[in-house]
């Protein structure tokens, strides 16, 4: 990573910000003053401490959280200009820690990581997986809140993406979701919709062959399916044998789902492991998908896990102490954002050839060294354009890296 240019995150912001209609300057100004903080700040990030390393009070930033912000705007035009071309969008959701019993939206949801049902928030997150770069980048992020009566969970997170489907389509129209979305109400309106879904289907899925032999004549309805899959004994005549080796072999064909009441283009990939053989079932909704995409794809999926972690670890995303639902969602996509912001600045820049793994921490501790030392100029009266000064400030910026 490169940190010798700390000004071109606010470069790459304001020029993203004036692209943008109806912000005026003390909003574009606000926002990437908020997005500095929310590189630089280490511990919680809340309202309290923004006034302490900011140049507002509290109350400034509580009335400026809660005016609305087209986040998804916003990080569109970041991915079009920084990014690759060969996108999809990730759909996952994912819980916020959250006490209390006043805050829009609070109740039990699933958390991954703790394996069972919380108590807290959770948010609905859409990411642009970038497979050139193998990273995600952020788009927006919607709080799970106000779920009508007569309206699943599953209803809900379709109706998030179908409510952005023109925004989301100008990038791409390939939907990553994870097994749990691979169901009839949530796969078939998308592909209406325009979009093709690639996702994991049961490990006991009822499949069947299509029948390509010759119809009986007479009456009825033509005959379409041959026969339910049987995943020990694959039939070779209909399933194409892709690649195979001592511990792995890949399938693949078009077949039909009996949940999803559509044909699929099927990925079945064959592990063995301590001498059994198990298989996991992916799918697209585009027949003439190449295999070798919807498994690079549906893996590539699992990179919006990343930027949930970075985005909590380092860019406080449980941190939001508002029970209001406007500061809340933009206290959420700004955290998401600004792990957008350290990757495009510092990682997607360079080279891809002499790029290490990313590190949100290394850009973080940068960022807050950055932070101390403008303050020790400006108390001090230091003059940082000498030659000699130049250098030492450069090892300053990177004291405490992981990789100096």
């Amino acid at each position: 990573m490169n940190f010798s240019e700390l000004s071109k995150s606010k470069s790459i912001v304001f020029s993203t910000l004036n692209q943008m209609k109806g912000l005026n300057l003390r909003r574009t100004h606000f926002l990437w003053h908020v997005i500095s903080l929310f590189l630089s700040i280490k511990g919680k990030l809340n309202f309290l401490q923004l006034e302490r390393f900011g140049k507002f009070g509290e109350q400034t930033f509580r009335n400026q959280f809660e005016e609305k912000f087209d986040f998804l705007e916003f990080n569109k035009i970041l991915v079009k200009e920084h990014c690759g071309k060969d996108l999809a969008i990730a759909f996952d959701p994912s819980y916020i820690s959250k006490s209390g019993k006043k805050t829009p939206g609070v109740g039990y949801f699933w958390s991954g990581c703790a394996g069972r049902s919380k108590w807290g928030l959770e948010i609905s997150g859409l990411a642009a997986v970038d497979a050139e770069n193998h990273t995600a980048f952020h788009l927006e992020a919607v709080q799970t809140i106000d779920v009508k009566e007569n309206e699943t969970l599953l209803d809900y997170y379709l109706n998030i993406i179908l409510e952005r489907k023109k925004g989301l389509q100008e990038l791409s129209r390939t939907i990553l979701a994870d097994a749990y979305f691979s169901k009839y109400n949530f796969v078939n309106p998308l592909v209406e919709a325009g979009f093709t879904v690639i996702s994991r289907l049961r490990d006991d899925a009822d499949l069947r062959y299509l029948f390509d032999g010759k119809q009986k004549p007479g009456r009825g309805r033509p005959r379409k399916h041959e026969g339910k899959i049987d995943f020990k004994n694959l039939d070779l005549l209909k399933l194409k044998n892709v690649s195979s080796g001592e511990k792995e072999a890949v399938y693949t064909g078009t077949v039909f789902s009996k949940s999803l009441k559509m044909n699929i283009n099927l990925v079945i990939v064959k592990t063995k492991k301590k001498g059994k053989w198990t298989h996991k079932l992916y799918f697209s909704t585009d027949i003439g998908q190449a295999w070798k995409t919807i498994l690079e794809l549906y893996k590539s999926r699992f990179q919006i896990e990343f930027l949930y972690r970075d985005a909590k670890q380092f860019a406080g995303l449980n941190d939001c102490e508002a029970r209001s639902e406007n500061k809340l969602d933009f206290h959420f996509n700004a955290s998401l954002t600004t792990v957008n912001l350290a990757k495009i600045s510092h990682w997607v820049c360079g080279p891809k050839e002499k790029r290490g793994a990313f590190s949100m921490a290394d850009v973080k501790t940068v960022y807050h060294n950055d932070l101390l030392i403008d303050r020790f100029i400006r108390k001090f009266g230091i003059n940082p354009n000498t030659r000699k000064n130049k250098l030492k400030l450069r090892q300053l910026s990177c004291f405490g890296k992981i990789a100096a």
